[in-house]
C-alpha cells in the first residue's frame, strides 16, 4: 500500500511568495540598498520603547480584552474626534487588531458572501483581493490611469451591479502615492447611497499626507461612516511595523460582525503594546501631528538627489513611496528592470506592474523614503549614475 503525502487543493492556487519578500531576498543577497518593503529602516520613539517595557515588568501580560484594552480605545477615539470630527463610541465602535492587515481581512471576511462583487482600484494593495477570494466574493478592479491616478466616476457606476456588496478604497494610496479628496468621497456617496453597499477605507498611512488640507477621511463623511470599516496602523504612525497593532473604527452593527471575525482570528492584540500605544498617544500627541512634516523633509530631500537623474519623479502626495518613471534609462519590463536595479545597481524597488491584474504597460517602479538621510543619499547616488 502506497503511501502518498496528501497534498490539500489550494484555495489560492494563483499566489506563491509576495514580490515584497523576493525582492528584500534579492536586496540581502547582493547587499543592496532595500528600497522596496514598506518599512522604516530606523526605530520609533524611545518614550513608546520605555512604556512597552514598563508594563512588561509591571506584568502586563495576560490576555488582553477581545475588543482591545480599554485605555487605548478611549485614546483612538479621542484621536480621531480631533482628527475627524467625530468621535466613535469606545465601547462598541473601535476594535484593536494584529495590524492593518488583520483588520482589513476580518472586515472582508465579516462582510462578502459568496457571489458577492467587491470594487476595488487598481494598481491596489496585495492583501485585498486574497481575501475577497477566501470569502467567495468576485472582485472588479477599476484601474487608475497614471500619473494622476484619479478615479473616473463615470466608469466605477458603470462598474456597480445588484450584486456590488462593498468598495475598498486607499488613501493616501500605496503604491501611487496619491490622496483622496473630499470630492472623492463625495462622488463616492452619490454614487452609493440609493444602493446595499458598504465601504472598506485602508487609512493606514493617514499620518503621511503632504495635502495642506490634510488627510480627508470616510469618517469625515457622515453618510459614508454610517456603512463605513476605516483601518488603521499604529505601526506606520510610529516606526514600529514590527509591533502589528492596528485598529478599525466603524458603526456597532459593522463593527460586531467584524468582531465575530477577528475573535477567532487573533481572539485578542499585544497586551503591553497596547498599553504602551495608549501611554503614547495620551502623552506625546505631537509625533503624530508632526509626522507629515518628518516625512515631507525625507520625501524633498530624496526628490532633490534624484533631480539629476534619469528618472522622471511623479508627485508624491502623501504614503512614504515615490514613483519613478525609468522610460529614458531601460527597455525592460518593471520586474525585470527592479531584479536588474537590484542586482546590478544595488538598489532595490517594487515594480507597479504587480499590483494590478490588467497588463501594466508603463514603466514605473516604487521607491520608499522611510529610511535614513544616509540611506536614501547613497540610494541616489547610485541612481543617478544610470
Amino acid at each position: 500500500m502506497s503511501h502518498y503525502p496528501l497534498i490539500p487543493e489550494s484555495k489560492l492556487p494563483t499566489l506563491g511568495t509576495t514580490i515584497f519578500t523576493r525582492m528584500s531576498a534579492l536586496a540581502a543577497q547582493h547587499q543592496a540598498i532595500n528600497l522596496s518593503q514598506g518599512f522604516p529602516d530606523f526605530d520609533g520613539p524611545d518614550y513608546l520603547q520605555q512604556r512597552l517595557a514598563w508594563h512588561v515588568s509591571q506584568g502586563a501580560n495576560q490576555y488582553a480584552p477581545m475588543t482591545g484594552v480599554p485605555a487605548l480605545r478611549t485614546a483612538i477615539a479621542d484621536k480621531t474626534a480631533e482628527l475627524y470630527g467625530y468621535r466613535p463610541d469606545a465601547e462598541s465602535e473601535v476594535t484593536v487588531t494584529a495590524g492593518a492587515t488583520e483588520a482589513l481581512y476580518a472586515a472582508i471576511t465579516a462582510l462578502v458572501r459568496p457571489g458577492d462583487e467587491v470594487i476595488c482600484f487598481d494598481p491596489s494593495y496585495d492583501s485585498y483581493a486574497p481575501a475577497v477570494t477566501l470569502a467567495g466574493g468576485v472582485l472588479k478592479r477599476l484601474a487608475l490611469q497614471p500619473p494622476a491616478f484619479r478615479v473616473d466616476w463615470h466608469a466605477f457606476s458603470e462598474q456597480l451591479s445588484p450584486r456590488t456588496r462593498l468598495v475598498i478604497l486607499n488613501t493616501p494610496h500605496n503604491p501611487s502615492a496619491t490622496v483622496w479628496q473630499p470630492d472623492d468621497f463625495a462622488a463616492l456617496w452619490q454614487a452609493i447611497a440609493p444602493h446595499e453597499i458598504y465601504v472598506l477605507s485602508d487609512e493606514v498611512y493617514e499620518h503621511i499626507c503632504f495635502d495642506p488640507q490634510g488627510h480627508a477621511s470616510v469618517l469625515a463623511h457622515s453618510g459614508l461612516r454610517a456603512r463605513a470599516i476605516a483601518v488603521s496602523s499604529f505601526g506606520k504612525t510610529f516606526h514600529m511595523t514590527g509591533w502589528k497593532v492596528g485598529y478599525c473604527v466603524a458603526p456597532p452593527a459593522l463593527s460586531a460582525e467584524v468582531r465575530k471575525v477577528h475573535q477567532y482570528l487573533t481572539f485578542s492584540v499585544n497586551t503591553p503594546a497596547q498599553l504602551a500605544l495608549a501611554d503614547m498617544l495620551r502623552a506625546a500627541p505631537e509625533h503624530y501631528r508632526q509626522l507629515p512634516d518628518f516625512y515631507r523633509a525625507r520625501r524633498d530631500r530624496f526628490v532633490q538627489a534624484l533631480a539629476s537623474s534619469r528618472f522622471e519623479v511623479l508627485p508624491c502626495e502623501g504614503t512614504y513611496f515615490l514613483l519613478v518613471d525609468y522610460s529614458a534609462i531601460s527597455d525592460l519590463d518593471d520586474v525585470s528592470f527592479c531584479q536588474w536595479l537590484t542586482t546590478e545597481v544595488g538598489v532595490a524597488a517594487i515594480p507597479l506592474s504587480v499590483f494590478c491584474a490588467a497588463p501594466f504597460p508603463h514603466k514605473l517602479v516604487r521607491l520608499c523614503f522611510a529610511k535614513q538621510e544616509a540611506t536614501l543619499d547613497a540610494a541616489a547616488e547610485r541612481l543617478c549614475q544610470l
